[in-house]
């Protein structure tokens, strides 16, 4: 059962906790990764725009290969062991059709990632032409995803 405290998290942003509750977000051509440390039952999300970059002025949180490393990082500031650390990569659609997009370039990072740093992918949502809206419950380390035809505004919030 998900506790009473939710977060949303916006693009751009991470958010990792041991508190029981979820976070909520939205996702088109953004990808999260969802990390849980099923020993501690910490809870990590992230929410990247944009694959990668590898110029220093620009890395924050909006770029998956800085936003996936932070978030495994601040899981381990929690007192997380990656060696117990499970994901899932969430999101990466294509939203006018195309096969080569933004979106397959997010998870393509997110996995890579994933992979270098020995984490086991235990899901992916990933891809298709629709928008998800994702609650991951930090107390059990399960996802929920609703799939869209369309992304409204009142589902930022």
């Amino acid at each position: 059962m998900i506790g009473e405290f939710q977060h949303y998290l916006e693009p751009g942003c991470i958010y990792v906790s041991r508190e029981e509750g979820a976070v909520q977000t939205v996702l088109g051509s953004c990808v999260s990764v969802c990390l849980w440390d099923s020993e501690l039952k910490c809870g990590g999300m992230n929410h990247f725009i944009y694959p990668h970059t590898s110029n220093k002025d620009q890395a924050t949180p909006k770029y998956g290969n800085v936003s996936t490393v932070a978030l495994i990082k601040l899981m381990c500031d929690e007192g997380c062991d990656v060696a117990h650390l499970t994901a899932h990569i969430l999101g990466g659609g294509h939203p006018d059709g195309a096969t080569e997009c933004t979106g397959s370039r997010n998870v393509d990072a997110a996995r890579r990632i994933l992979k270098e740093k020995g984490i086991k992918i235990l899901s992916e949502d990933v891809g298709g032409s629709v928008g998800r809206k994702v609650v991951f419950d930090i107390a059990t380390g399960h996802v929920a995803v609703l799939k869209v035809n369309k992304i409204r505004n009142e589902d930022w919030k």
